[in-house]
């Protein structure tokens, strides 16, 4: 396989939000309560929303550094290459690392929209969360439309107000938004409440894709407290489980035939185990759990058809793909997270999929995802000029290397050491 004919559209990167992101999108006589970065006394850049701070940058925006300069306690914008907030250079950067598109999760609101979410006025979260959409998909998205498939925020605190945000996205011609990987974790109802229903019947009639972020629910699998860092570094994907787990055994699919819901940024090598568990389970157990499948007919047939999934480089999920629907599987790249791997991103994809067929390779790649979201960057740009050789071509003056930022210290290992005791407590 040549790594300069693959078409590659990524399920999820992130943004580093630029600053100025609500200037245009906030009415004016709201403009006082949008959020903002504020400089600390220590100098580091951190968004507010009133009272409430924002996720920090830290791990989320080092693509291009050497894993020296991977830092944990937040950064600036001036540490951080400017395709992290900048969307002419993300598109540079996406060219020099031969990447077509991307779906692009936020990042300082939490990856399901948690900040603006938890603000103490309902209307005004939700202006706050129209605003953040109405910047993602008219200028960030806008600005390239063949590069980027919208996804949008919801008020999850309201599910009238969601649903209508669902359906004015879909107008606006976005198919994915995100939702929390356990919402009753955030303290909101659990799926199987029957809260949820009047959101997932209008994302099955529009097609829209509930995207469950790993992290979206501002919990971390419990460790030890004292755990080395790599321990739940390790565990990151532990979270995700649960999320299939609970999506396999919901009851709500038969209400809901066209309902799908993305698993993000958890790899996929776990799931034919837990898979083949809940089939177990299902012989052992159904006798007095009385669970009953309807159309889907077994835990596999839920998966296989409402369940989406994606990798970055996971070779035990390649060797596994018989286990899998591969038609709602597809490739993420997690830029500019640290699991990334721009800019070598086509000679990655390349050496893991050297010994699939190519019209496999394709759906992974690129044609699954402008499926599930309704994205045809073909009607911008003919498929010839969208390979990671053309479009490498487009920008061959990229620097790749980041030379801003600076070596991780003592300063990280005491944040890290913070988390771990605070539980998800933002700094």
């Amino acid at each position: 396989m040549n790594p300069d004919d693959l078409i590659l559209i990524s399920v999820d990167d992130h943004i580093a939000e630029p600053a100025n992101m609500f200037e245009a999108h906030v009415p004016k006589k709201y403009k006082e309560h949008a959020p903002k970065v504020v400089t600390d006394e220590n100098g580091r850049e951190q968004w507010y929303y009133g009272k409430l701070p924002g996720r920090n940058l830290g791990l989320n925006a080092v693509a291009g550094k050497p894993r020296e300069h991977y830092n944990i306690d937040a950064s600036r914008y001036d540490e951080m290459r400017p395709g992290c907030y900048d969307v002419h250079e993300r598109v540079r950067d996406m060219n020099a690392g031969g990447q077509l598109a991307g779906l692009n999760f936020p990042n300082w609101t939490g990856f399901s929209g948690q900040v603006l979410n938890e603000g103490p006025d309902p209307d005004l979260n939700d202006i706050m969360i129209k605003a953040y959409n109405d910047w993602h998909i008219d200028e960030w998205v806008g600005a390239y439309p063949d590069r980027f498939i919208p996804c949008g925020i919801l008020p999850l605190f309201d599910i009238d107000r969601a649903v209508a945000e669902v359906k004015r996205l879909a107008d606006k011609g976005c198919h994915a938004v995100t939702f929390s990987e356990n919402p009753a974790m955030l303290g909101m109802p659990s799926i199987h409440s029957g809260a949820w229903d009047p959101l997932f019947a209008a994302c099955s009639d529009l097609n829209t894709v509930l995207c469950c972020h790993l992290g979206s629910s501002s919990r971390s699998m419990g460790a030890s407290a004292d755990a080395p860092p790599s321990v739940p570094m390790t565990l990151s994907s532990a979270l995700t489980i649960s999320t299939l787990v609970e999506l396999v055994w919901a009851e709500f699919w038969d209400l809901f035939p066209d309902l799908k819901f993305s698993l993000t940024e958890g790899d996929i090598g776990w799931i034919p185990y837990f898979m083949w568990r809940s089939e177990h389970v299902q012989d052992r157990h159904s006798g007095w759990t009385k669970h009953e499948f309807g159309i889907d007919g077994s835990p596999t047939g839920v998966f296989r058809n409402h369940i989406l999934c994606c990798f970055i480089n996971d070779r035990i999920g390649i060797k596994l793909l018989d286990e899998f629907n591969v038609d709602n599987l597809c490739w993420e790249s997690d830029y500019p997270h640290s699991d990334g791997t721009w800019p070598q991103s086509p000679e990655y994809v390349a050496k893991l999929m050297a010994e699939l067929p190519e019209d496999i390779v394709a759906k992974i790649t690129h044609q699954n995802a402008m499926r599930h979201y309704q994205f045809n960057p073909f009607a911008h740009r003919p498929p010839e000029k969208c390979t990671a050789a053309a479009l490498r071509a487009e920008s061959p003056d990229v620097d790749v290397v980041t030379h801003v930022g600076r070596p991780a210290d003592e300063r990280d290992a005491e944040f890290w050491r913070r988390i771990q005791t605070g539980g998800w407590k933002r700094e």
